[in-house]
């Protein structure tokens, strides 16, 4: 009983300090500090949470901007599969892949004939990504504009407003938030999804 007893209580106290203690004080400390991020970076409209700012979805009506593809399975945008495809740019899989995106891209805007920015037929290594790039953006501006009725200025300038900068000024490149600008189009111009 002599050894089993100073065994017991250090076991009860390092239970108590590592399963209790800490975990409540990282929790504090992450929701005094940094509470959006720590809570899911949620969006929310008419007060009920629609996605996260760190999750992309899928939209694949004409009136929408599109997402990045994704690379999870057997679910679009499924975090508990982030990866990548691990195609390579030789692979079969990922030229028909990219092929059938151009097609569908293609078919829904015929009159668009610019070229296809990479990142609207690649999926991003995480397979999650929920930001295009302006560049992709502004390919889709035609479309959802004549879809719901606006200016290509006036989704355009949608489009600005949802343009995040790089972060601290120097790090990453601009990029637009797929669920924020289709909600900002929502709010604007009227629509669900």
């Amino acid at each position: 009983m002599r050894e089993l007893r100073p065994a017991l209580t250090v076991f009860i106290l390092l239970t108590v300090l590592t399963g209790v203690a800490y975990p409540l004080a990282v929790t504090g400390v992450a929701q005094a500090i940094c509470n959006d991020q720590a809570n899911g970076s949620l969006i929310e409209s008419s007060g009920r949470a629609v996605g996260s700012r760190l999750i992309g979805q899928s939209f694949s009506a004409p009136r929408y901007f599109w997402s990045r593809p994704s690379a999870t399975s057997p679910q679009p945008y499924n975090g508990a599969a982030s990866g990548g495809s691990n195609q390579g740019p030789l692979n079969p899989a990922l030229e028909q892949a990219v092929k059938q995106r151009v097609a569908a891209l293609r078919a829904a805007d015929p009159s668009n004939t610019r070229a296809i920015p990479v990142d609207l037929v690649t999926a991003s290594g995480s397979g999650l990504d929920p930001h295009i790039s302006p560049a992709a953006a502004e390919y889709q501006v035609a479309r959802v504009a004549r879809e719901r009725g606006l200016t290509e200025d006036a989704v355009r300038k949608l489009v600005a407003r949802a343009t995040e900068g790089r972060t601290l000024g120097i790090l990453g490149e601009p990029r637009v938030n797929v669920l924020e600008l289709n909600l900002l189009l929502d709010t604007e111009s009227g629509g669900d999804r």
